[in-house]
């Protein structure tokens, strides 16, 4: 067996080669791409006789150079970088870093260390493309929020009545009246059948009159005023924040539906959308972060685990405290919380549980999060039996443990 350390940057890879008793055998500073893949290959080929004799510690698992690295056939290992920052300081008391040192360091840890750690996940190609669509949607969902939150800061400093008007300012009727009156004065004379028009190009089609009303009365409020420089200057904003949110309205449409057609062409997409609260979007993003290799999660509680939802007991002394996992997949985590929210309207098994973790005392979240951490081992059961969910099967036992 050898051991590779890859530290990794934009540009070029330091190699560190150790041999099982930690004997540096070699070390290299390799170009990124092609060229460095081929030089590596052509290192490693020096001191193993097969693929598998090889070990590499690197500190991501994305990239091309990675999915090189596991089409060789070697062992990789990526390494969290929180986990080589405490290797560091338990062999090196100086704390220095540099990168052909840290190579060495990932060499060492994954020969000495790597059983507490895991391999890169087989994951399939379908999965990974879903987890990158589910990741996309995600992000353009994120921006979204941090636009309209940046609006709605302006509207509060010279249009407050858009405000009371508009609940969602994503919402459609939003953006199209806010883009033809960006103003409190140019809201005040808006005519209704101007209103009207405005929400009918829109999209909107029901109730229109009386939608009309509303916005024309709650425009027309009055409220204290900004000078009219600042107005001026606000709107100007306004039109820019309104014309980037509606595109970005478009653009998130447009990749849903990419989204759910990869989704729904996975082989275990039947199984997810079985289960209470998963809809095709929600379902890939937990699909795309938990990924389809069959071996990685080998019991309930490693997926539990990975999702970050078991709790995590502390103990010390006398002192005794069962916390939540801050350390984990924070995408997946926020998907597992939405999933066990939407759970509790269509599974009365999960409200039943929700509502006695609350009857015990549990927080919102914290009865929310032990939900979920319920529903994560039930999808690994479906999973591993390749069944679908069952609202009796999945429930049940606690009626009887509780009967009994």
């Amino acid at each position: 067996m050898i051991f590779v350390g890859d530290d990794w940057a934009e540009q070029h890879h330091d190699v560190h080669l150790m041999d099982e008793a930690g004997r540096r055998l070699a070390s290299r500073r390799l170009p990124e791409g092609l060229a460095g893949i081929r030089q590596l290959h052509e290192l490693v080929a020096e001191h193993a006789e097969e693929p598998d004799q090889v070990v590499v510690g690197i500190e991501t698992d994305r990239s091309l150079w990675v999915q090189a690295l596991t089409a060789a056939g070697y062992q990789v290992y990526a390494i969290n970088a929180l986990a080589v920052a405490h290797y560091r300081d338990r062999h090196h008391v100086s704390g220095t870093e540099s990168d052909a040192g840290d190579a060495q360091l990932l060499a060492d840890l994954v020969r000495t260390d790597r059983h507490n750690h895991r391999p890169i996940a087989g994951d399939s190609p379908d999965v990974e493309a879903i987890k990158v669509l589910a990741r996309g949607h995600q992000n353009l969902v994120w921006a979204r929020t941090r636009h309209t939150n940046a609006l709605r800061s302006a509207l509060r400093e010279y249009y407050p009545a858009a405000l009371e008007v508009f609940d969602n300012l994503h919402d459609r009727d939003a953006l199209a009246v806010l883009g033809r009156a960006p103003t409190p004065a140019e809201a005040a004379h808006l005519t209704l059948p101007a209103i009207r028009s405005t929400l009918k190009r829109a999209g909107q089609r029901r109730n229109l009159d009386t939608r009309a009303r509303d916005i024309q009365s709650g425009l027309r409020a009055e409220h204290l005023i900004a000078p009219a420089p600042v107005v001026a200057a606000f709107a100007a904003t306004t039109r820019a924040a309104v014309g980037l949110t509606a595109e970005l309205n478009h653009q998130i449409t447009d990749l849903e539906t990419t989204l759910a057609d990869h989704f729904e062409a996975h082989p275990d997409a039947d199984i997810y959308r079985s289960l209470p609260g998963l809809c095709a979007i929600l379902g890939a993003r937990v699909l795309g972060e938990f990924g389809d290799d069959p071996d990685r999660y080998t019991t309930t509680k490693a997926r539990r685990n990975y999702a970050g939802t078991s709790p995590l007991t502390v103990a010390s002394g006398k002192k005794r405290a069962v916390r939540g996992r801050h350390v984990r997949n924070r995408r997946l985590c926020d998907a597992i919380d939405q999933w066990a929210f939407c759970a509790l309207s269509s599974s009365p098994g999960a409200r039943e549980f929700f509502d006695q973790r609350r009857e015990a005392g549990d927080l919102h979240h914290q009865a929310l999060r032990a939900l979920g951490n319920r529903l994560v081992g039930i999808l690994h059961g479906c999973l591993r039996h390749r069944t679908h969910y069952d609202e009796h099967i999945a429930w049940d036992h606690r009626h009887n443990t509780q009967a009994a």
